[in-house]
Formats: C-alpha cells, sequence, structure tokens
C-alpha cells in the first residue's frame, strides 16, 4: 500500500522498509543480559529487581532469561561474580611498588579508580547482597582485599622487629578505612581521587601526631 500522491510532484511515496531485526547469538545475548541485570541491581538492588524488567529491558521473553541463568538469583551470581574479580584484578595488577607507602597509595588509587570508572559494579557490591550470595558481599571483596594487605604488612613489621601476627588487624583496618571512605565519595565525588588517596595515606602513615599539611602522593612526583 502507497501513501496519497505528493501535492508537489504527483507521485506515490512507498513507505521506508523496516530495518531488519538483528539476531544475536547465545553469547551476545548473555552478555547483553549480564549488562542489563548490572545495571537493573545496581538501581534497585537484588530484592526490587525482577526477572520481568530484564526482559523488558532486553526486549526478550522471560524464559530466554531463565534459558541462560535459570532465574534472577543465577543473573545475580553472575554479575557479583565478575565485579568481584574486576576489582580484585585491578587492585592485584596496582600493587607494584616496592615502597610500603606506595602499595597503600596504590591500592587506595585502585580502589577509588574502579568507584570512579564503574560506578554500576561498585553500587552492586556496595548493596546489600542476598543470603543467597554472601561472597559476593562487599565486605567480602574488602576481606580479600586485606588478606592481600597483611602479606605486605607482615613483612614490613618483621623488617621494623614489630609482631607480624597484628599485620591481619592492621590490614583489617587500613582496607576498612578505605572502602567506608570510598563510599562516601561515591556520591561526594570531591576532592578529587588523587587529593582523597593523599589523606587516606596520610592519616594511615602518619597517624593524627604526624599529620602533614598539605600531602601528595609518592607515586605521582616526579
Amino acid at each position: 500500500m502507497t501513501e496519497p500522491d505528493d501535492a508537489a510532484g504527483g507521485q506515490s511515496r512507498s513507505r521506508p522498509a523496516a530495518a531488519p531485526r538483528v539476531r544475536m547469538t547465545a553469547a551476545q545475548r548473555r552478555e547483553q543480559l549480564i549488562a542489563i541485570g548490572r545495571e537493573l541491581f545496581a538501581e534497585r538492588g537484588f530484592d526490587a529487581t525482577s526477572v520481568e524488567e530484564v526482559a523488558a529491558r532486553a526486549k526478550v521473553s522471560k524464559p530466554m532469561v531463565y534459558e541462560h541463568f535459570g532465574g534472577k538469583e543465577g543473573l545475580y551470581a553472575v554479575v557479583v561474580d565478575r565485579e568481584v574479580r574486576a576489582l580484585l584484578d585491578r587492585i592485584t595488577a596496582a600493587l607494584t611498588a616496592g615502597h610500603p607507602r606506595e602499595l597503600l597509595e596504590q591500592a587506595a588509587l585502585a580502589l577509588l579508580g574502579y568507584i570512579e570508572e564503574e560506578p554500576h559494579g561498585f553500587r552492586v557490591l556496595a548493596r546489600e547482597s542476598p543470603a543467597l550470595a554472601p561472597a559476593g558481599t562487599f565486605s567480602s571483596v574488602m576481606n580479600d582485599v586485606a588478606h592481600q594487605v597483611e602479606h605486605i604488612l607482615g613483612a614490613e613489621f618483621l623488617a621494623r622487629d614489630l609482631d607480624p601476627k597484628l599485620a591481619e588487624l592492621y590490614s583489617q583496618a587500613l582496607v576498612g578505612m578505605v572502602a567506608l571512605v570510598g563510599q562516601w565519595w561515591r556520591e561526594a565525588r570531591k576532592p578529587d581521587k588523587e587529593t582523597v588517596a593523599a589523606h587516606l595515606v596520610n592519616l594511615a602513615w602518619n597517624g593524627l601526631s604526624h599529620l602533614e599539611a598539605k600531602p601528595t602522593l609518592l607515586t605521582r612526583r616526579s
């Protein structure tokens, strides 16, 4: 069927053909659903997100979501597992310096960088996780990071004739401090992450009794 004749030229105009729908491979569809689930879990949390919403955003049927993940719980587990690995990989890769203070700086910058660059991922981890995914809670991720920091502190404690058994306590304190400030900075976004990291390290390294007035990062000095 054509449109009425054009008033100016007297010629009929055909409706433009609809663009063909591009079919996704199973792998592409799975990645699309993971990305959509990540956004929804970040925005609303696990309990407030439904399979219906995931399917609607992806423009697929609910059975498609169940086919790939078995349900909302399966999708959530995949999203959390990816974020946990991404954050831990980022922090592990950042720890390249030899000096303990620089290592602390690198760990703080890595976490703040993740918060800045992956806001959806951080919100997923920082939200209250359901009981079905205890390994995916933010505290459990930070605990893994603390274990890595513990090894660094243990060696430093030995070199300074301090009790290496206390390295675990100090690593939990340091990582917890950075993590809580990171959650605050996620919303505040002031000052910039380098300044936040510098002040965190200032407190951790110098203590309240020896705070520097204008701390800077060793890793940013040239």
